[in-house]
């Protein structure tokens, strides 16, 4: 049987630490209806955050097989 090849396009959205733990760069729906969210609210839109344990876990069978 092949080996599961890895998905590309999740490699470029997220960060992988040398421990292993997997970073997404910025919140999602970070840039939609600005106008009506805080400045405070947008600022922790930025900052590069960890995925929930679940979701980690599946991201890293996309990522290694």
């Amino acid at each position: 049987m092949p080996k599961q090849k890895t998905k590309k396009s999740l490699l470029k959205r997220v960060k992988i630490t040398s421990t292993g733990k997997i970073l997404r760069r910025h919140q999602l729906g970070a840039g939609h209806l600005k106008r009506k969210k805080s400045k405070g609210a947008l600022q922790r839109h930025q900052k590069t955050q960890q995925f929930f344990k679940g979701e980690a876990k599946r991201l890293k069978k996309l990522i290694y097989g």
